[in-house]
Order: C-alpha cells, then sequence, then structure tokens
C-alpha cells in the first residue's frame, strides 16, 4: 500500500541526499503529515463525518493510504469532486447545504446505499473512481438508479485517512457503539420506557413527518421524548427536524459509526437498534417515551429481518405505520401482521387527501390520523395513553 504522506517525505533530486539526523527525519516527517492534516482540514466535510474532526485533532500520524487498499464501509476518505450530478451540494457537518464545484476536495465515508427513489450503490473493492451516492456524504459507487434522478455526481479518491493506528473510520470517532452480545442482558433501560418504532410503505412515506409530529404533540404534552433514527443513509434533515419537533435528545446511527446501514449483517442492525433504544431510555434525564425510526419500507431486507426478529417484539410497545396511500397503507397493515407488528395508528402522505383518507379508513381496522394532528397535545396524548398508563401501572 501507499502512504501519501511518506511519499512527499521522500521524494528525492538527482544529488546524493546528505545524511540525516533521527532529528531531521523527524521533523520532515511531522511537517508532511501536518500539511496532510491542513489539505484535509481545508476540504469541505460532510454530515456523516460530523465525528471525525475531533477524531483527527487527537490523532497522530496523519496520512493518506493512496493505493493497494480495499475501501471499507465507514472508512473516511479525501475525495475530488470531478463531475457535478443529482447531488449539487454536500450536507456540512451542522447541516449547512455547501455548493459543490469541480475540484473542491471533500471529506466523506465509504458505505452502501439503498434508496428507491435514488440509488443502489455499493462499497467498491478498490480505490478508483466512484460517485456521492447521498447529499450526506456517501462515498459509493452506483449500480443501479431510479429513472426520475440525474447521474450521479462523480468523485474520484485521493486517499483514506490513515493515523498511527491504521484507517480512520466512523466507528474510531464515533461516542457511541452497538453494546456486544446486548441481547443476554436481562434488565436494560428499553424495557423500563415506552418505546414506539416509526415504520412506512418505503421511501417518503412520511415517516420522518410522522415520528416528528408525534415528538412534538408529546412534547406539548408534557412529556419528555427521546427520538432516534435507527436505520438508513446517514443525513442531518431527520436529526434536526426531531430536535426542532421538541424531542430533549436525538440520536442517529452516524452517532454509532455507521455511514449506511445498508449491507450490515442482521444481527449487527439488532444490536445497533436495540442499544440505540438503550441509550435514549436511559440516562440521568430519562424520557418518558421514545421514539424510533426505521428506514425505507417493510419489505427492505435489514428492516425485514429487522421486524421478524424477537428482541425487537420485546423491545418495541407499539408501532405507527405510515403509507403513500390507501392501497399501501392496506397492503403495510396487512405485511406488519404477517410479522407479528399491528399498528397502533396509520399516518403519512395517505393523509395529505381527504378523499385518500377515506379510502384508507375503509381499508384498515385502526385508526388513520393525519400526520399533522399528531403534532396537537390532545391527539399525541390520546394516541399513547394506553401505553404510558401500562408502563405506570407496571412501575407501581
Amino acid at each position: 500500500m501507499t502512504i501519501l504522506n511518506h511519499e512527499s517525505a521522500t521524494e528525492t533530486t538527482s544529488a546524493p541526499a546528505p545524511r540525516t539526523s533521527t532529528s531531521t527525519s523527524t521533523s520532515t516527517s511531522t511537517s508532511t503529515s501536518e500539511s496532510v492534516r491542513t489539505r484535509i482540514e481545508r476540504a469541505k466535510h460532510a454530515f456523516s463525518t460530523r465525528n471525525v474532526g475531533a477524531f483527527l485533532r487527537r490523532a497522530q500520524g496523519i496520512d493518506l493510504l493512496t493505493e493497494g487498499h480495499t475501501p471499507q464501509a465507514g472508512e473516511v476518505v479525501l475525495a475530488r469532486v470531478t463531475s457535478i450530478g443529482h447531488h449539487k451540494r454536500l450536507e456540512s457537518p451542522v447541516s449547512r447545504r455547501q455548493i459543490l464545484f469541480p475540484g473542491d476536495e471533500i471529506v466523506v465515508a465509504y458505505g452502501s446505499r439503498y434508496a428507491a427513489d435514488q440509488f443502489l450503490a455499493l462499497v467498491p473493492e478498490d480505490l478508483g473512481p466512484l460517485h456521492l451516492a447521498a447529499a450526506g456524504g456517501l462515498a459509493s459507487r452506483v449500480i443501479e438508479q431510479h429513472a426520475g434522478v440525474g447521474t450521479a455526481t462523480q468523485i474520484e479518491p485521493i486517499g483514506v485517512l490513515r493515523d498511527e493506528h491504521g484507517p480512520v473510520t466512523l466507528a474510531r470517532a464515533a461516542a457511541h457503539h452497538p453494546v456486544d452480545r446486548i441481547t443476554e442482558r436481562r434488565h436494560r433501560p428499553a424495557h423500563e420506557v415506552p418505546v414506539i418504532a416509526v415504520l412506512g410503505t418505503s421511501m417518503n412515506s412520511g415517516k420522518s413527518t410522522v415520528l416528528a409530529q408525534l415528538a412534538h404533540g408529546l412534547a406539548a404534552a408534557g412529556l419528555r421524548v427521546a427520538a432516534g433514527k435507527t436505520t438508513g443513509t446517514g443525513a442531518g434533515n431527520d436529526y434536526n427536524l426531531f430536535l426542532d419537533a421538541g424531542a430533549h435528545r436525538v440520536l442517529d446511527f452516524t452517532d454509532f459509526g455507521y455511514a449506511s446501514t445498508f449491507q450490515v449483517g442482521v444481527d449487527e442492525v439488532r444490536d445497533l437498534f436495540l442499544s440505540m433504544a438503550d441509550e435514549l431510555a436511559g440516562g440521568a434525564e430519562k424520557p418518558d417515551v421514545v421514539l424510533l425510526e426505521i428506514a425505507d419500507g417493510v419489505y427492505q431486507g435489514e428492516t425485514t429481518r429487522l421486524l421478524a426478529d424477537d428482541e425487537f417484539r420485546r423491545v418495541v410497545d407499539q408501532v405507527a405505520f405510515a403509507a403513500g396511500d390507501a392501497l399501501g397503507a392496506a397492503g403495510g397493515v396487512a405485511a406488519l401482521g404477517a410479522l407479528g407488528h399491528t399498528p397502533a395508528f396509520v399516518s403519512g402522505v395517505v393523509t395529505s387527501s381527504p378523499l385518500a383518507t377515506a379510502e384508507a379508513r375503509r381499508a384498515v381496522d385502526m385508526a388513520v390520523v393525519p400526520t399533522f394532528d399528531l403534532g396537537t397535545a390532545d391527539v399525541a396524548r390520546e394516541l399513547v395513553a394506553d401505553l404510558i398508563g401500562g408502563r405506570e401501572t407496571d412501575a407501581a
């Protein structure tokens, strides 16, 4: 493998190189390391790498792996934008939309993407050209795309970030990690706090908006709400939406070291879900309720397997379902029923239309609640009254 920093440090002229002392060699290595560090600092950083900056300030021996390295999901890469396509902006660590220009250097993370409305993209097996597969900062190679979106923005790796311990990864920089053997723990915080999972028919069915409105309504009713996004592709929109809605604490999978959860093993996805539920349910400021969004649709691979897991059933007390239309509502409720879950209510994009809402109410046997009604204290409190009351009874 080639290390860019060391290549720069060993460049020579045609004249014989003078003997250098150990101190001079160390000084040169430190100088070139600092030049790489400066280059990284000047680049545009992505939301998915928002925890990497603080990590790099503590790290020693920063350089770049440029050849002979097989990228892995979660590794952080310095890349150059070569062609602007579908994603014309890069979401910053504070969710500012940074306009991209050809030639820009960006700090993003390798990861695969499953987005039915945009791209199917996979982590490549080499350091060759690839794509910006998501605005939150996902470096991946697009395999398929939706007919309605433009060609993906093209990027080329300059090098994978490395310190004295090896490649820099989101997991190494993360504040949280999936708890090892978490299913063997008999007493967990998420068993003591009501947990509501928000699911949907597909991408853009209204899941995040449903969760945010429910969080706002519950907060308005005087409840302390914690919220999280457990699967998907890293981006700041939903994270900040949940905070703005009134959740007192918010986490997502990027806080646990994942740029994306697509192609993560089923046991690891389950442990990530359970660990986030426990983290949000615990702590000094224990919430009254935890709301967790699960990305994409019921038939997405990781989602289907998670829903079928017994540990999911032990933690989740209630399911809310977001649908795009009445048929999606009916089909989704049936699909969830086959997996052992009956939604407490249906909401989402379908409720944008009074006619579609009426169709959905005829098609399913549970409440169909307009999304923005969830944001009112009375409606939100009524939807969780039995859940909260049951927990209080158990505690008594």
